[in-house]
């Protein structure tokens, strides 16, 4: 189920960039995130493609959390506030997900309608 869950639109979408556009994306580092991205070092910035790639897998983590949960519930291995509490954690990381995914999609359209 979760585990078809890849990030290759991520993938695809670097790919098909175009290297002067890749390029200029690449110039454009965030200052350094502290704490913000697990195993990243403090000195080292982060760049936007990073912290988006992190997110996801974030977010895919937690909703396999919340799956094993659900079938752990099924099974009688786990009680129903863990099932609650890692459901209600996946849906959460669900909706920012796709609150993120609205606010991309409405800036693309923003700058599509911008006049060169």
């Amino acid at each position: 189920m979760i585990e078809a869950l890849t990030l290759s639109a991520f993938d695809r979408a670097a790919a098909s960039a175009r290297p002067e556009a890749a390029a200029s994306v690449q110039r454009a580092m965030l200052p350094p995130v502290t704490g913000a991205v697990p195993g990243a070092d403090a000195a080292a910035p982060a760049d936007f493609g990073q912290i988006m790639a992190s997110f996801a897998s974030g977010v895919r983590n937690d909703l396999r959390a919340g799956e094993a949960a659900s079938i752990a519930g099924i099974q009688g291995k786990a009680s129903a506030q863990q099932v609650v509490e890692a459901v209600m954690s996946a849906e959460q990381s669900l909706q920012t997900a796709v609150a993120i995914r609205d606010k991309v999609v409405s800036a693309y359209l923003e700058l599509s309608r911008m006049a060169i």
